[in-house]
């Protein structure tokens, strides 16, 4: 294994446009046999009806970054390092509040995000994925 850390590939891809970020996942999905796609779950509805559904505490939640407070630098940088964005499309997403920062995550994940941005001005609204 070569000398690299996990840092260095971080920074790395920290660089990457999205395009550019997008072809390079699809090159080591040919290449390794894989797919970065999550995996979509099926599950039955229930069958007496839709009620109990709709009380089920949803287990999938949206991170969207509402603002940026007076630490805007900050907020981009940590939008960068959580998305892997490119620094361009990063302050696109930050200028454009308010903007989901991660969809589709567990609660977990979400408030993870959300103490990031926090931590550096910026503020995060979590909701149940649409």
């Amino acid at each position: 294994m070569a000398d690299v850390t996990k840092e260095q590939v971080k920074e790395f891809l920290g660089t990457l446009t999205v395009v550019e970020l997008a072809d390079l996942v699809k090159e080591l999905e040919e290449e390794w046999g894989v797919s970065a796609a999550a995996p979509v779950a099926m599950a039955a509805g229930p069958a007496g009806g839709g009620e109990a559904a709709e009380a089920a505490e949803p287990t999938e939640f949206d991170a969207v970054l509402s603002g940026f407070g007076g630490q805007k630098l900050q907020v981009i940088k940590e939008v960068r390092a959580l998305t892997g964005l490119g620094l361009k499309e990063a302050k696109g997403l930050v200028d454009g509040c308010p903007n989901p920062l991660k969809e589709g995550v567990g609660k977990a994940e979400a408030e993870e995000v959300k103490a990031k941005i926090e931590a550096v001005g910026g503020t995060v609204d979590i909701k149940p994925a649409a």
